[in-house]
C-alpha cells in the first residue's frame, strides 16, 4: 500500500507542488486546513504532513508557529520550493482578455506589477487552486486565476502567461513532519536542530540564553517571538540552528540555554537542505 502525505488545500496548490518534488513515491492528500493535515497523521490516515513554514516574500505562516508545537508530530526534513506564479485562463483565452484574476491573496500582492501592466484587477479567493478548480465549473469569461502551471494541467486550463510574481527569489519553506522522530541520521550538507522555548521571568534571559550559541560557535538561522495563549506578558521563541544535538558545540549551547529556559521542546532533528546555499 502506498503511504499518504498531506498537506493543506485543494490538488494544484503549492503544498501540493511540494509533496509531489519532496516525496514523488508517496500519494498526495488534500486537507481543508493544517489542523486537518496535523489530525490526519496523528490518527493514521496519512503517514506524513507538508507544512509550509515561512515565504521570501510574505514570510511567516500565520498559526503555523502555534500548532507545530501542539501538533505532537516532529520534523522529518525541510523543503524549498520555488513559487513560480501562473496566469491561467479558459481554453483559448489570451492575456488581454482577463479583467479580473481570483488567487489566494498572498499571490495578488505578489504579482502586482503583472496585474497593472495588463489592466487586471485582483480579487482574493480562500484557495489559488480552489479557484482554478471553481474557473473550470463555471467557465465565467473574462476571469483568470494566478496559480500554479500544476493546477492548469489538473483542472483542464490554459497557461496564459508564466513565472508572473514581481520577485524571481519568491521561495516557500516547507516542513515534512510525521508521528515519529529519527535522529540517528547525518545530512550530506549538515543538519538543523528545530525548536521552541519559554525563557524564565528573569532580568537579559533571553540574552543569557543565546550567549552560548555564540561562545559555542552555532550557528543560528532564526529566532522568532510570538505570544502565548493570547498573553503580552508570555512569549514563545521559534528556533532554527545548525547541527545536531549530539554535536559537542551544539550540546553545550543547548544545556546553557536549558539554564535560562522555563520550556524547551526540540522540535525536530533533520537533514539539512542544499537549496539554504
Amino acid at each position: 500500500m502506498t503511504s499518504r502525505i498531506a498537506f493543506q488545500g485543494e490538488p494544484g496548490a503549492y503544498s501540493h507542488e511540494a509533496c509531489l518534488a519532496a516525496r514523488p513515491d508517496m500519494d498526495p492528500m488534500p486537507c481543508e486546513s493544517f489542523e486537518e493535515v496535523i489530525a490526519a497523521v496523528r490518527g493514521g490516515t496519512a503517514d506524513q504532513a507538508m507544512l509550509p513554514i515561512e515565504n521570501t516574500t510574505y514570510g511567516r505562516v500565520a498559526d503555523i508557529h502555534r500548532l507545530l508545537p501542539e501538533s505532537g508530530l516532529h520534523i522529518l526534513d525541510e523543503a524549498f520550493v520555488r513559487v513560480r506564479i501562473s496566469l491561467l485562463g479558459l481554453p483559448g483565452a489570451k492575456v488581454d482578455d482577463i479583467k479580473t484574476v481570483r488567487a489566494h491573496l498572498v499571490l495578488i500582492p505578489q504579482s502586482a506589477a503583472f496585474l497593472k501592466s495588463h489592466g487586471i484587477r485582483g480579487v482574493s479567493a480562500a484557495d489559488s487552486a480552489g479557484a482554478a478548480a471553481k474557473l473550470a465549473r463555471t467557465k465565467a469569461e473574462g476571469e483568470g486565476v494566478l496559480a500554479s502551471a500544476l493546477a492548469a494541467e489538473i483542472y483542464g486550463l490554459d497557461v496564459l502567461a508564466e513565472d508572473v510574481e514581481d520577485h524571481g527569489h519568491n521561495t516557500t519553506r516547507f516542513v515534512i513532519m510525521g508521528r515519529e522522530a529519527d535522529h540517528r541520521r547525518r545530512g550530506d550538507h549538515g543538519m538543523m536542530t528545530t525548536f521552541v522555548f519559554e525563557v524564565r521571568n528573569i532580568p537579559a534571559a533571553l540574552y543569557k540564553a543565546m550567549g552560548g550559541f555564540a561562545t559555542n560557535g552555532v550557528n543560528m538561522t532564526k529566532l522568532e517571538s510570538y505570544m502565548v495563549d493570547g498573553s503580552f506578558t508570555a512569549t514563545r521563541f521559534y528556533a532554527d540552528i545548525e547541527g545536531h544535538p549530539d554535536d559537542h558545540p551544539v550540546q553545550l549551547a543547548l544545556e546553557e540555554l536549558a539554564y535560562f529556559t522555563s520550556s524547551l521542546d526540540i522540535l525536530g532533528v533533520y537533514p539539512r537542505d542544499p537549496a539554504r546555499d
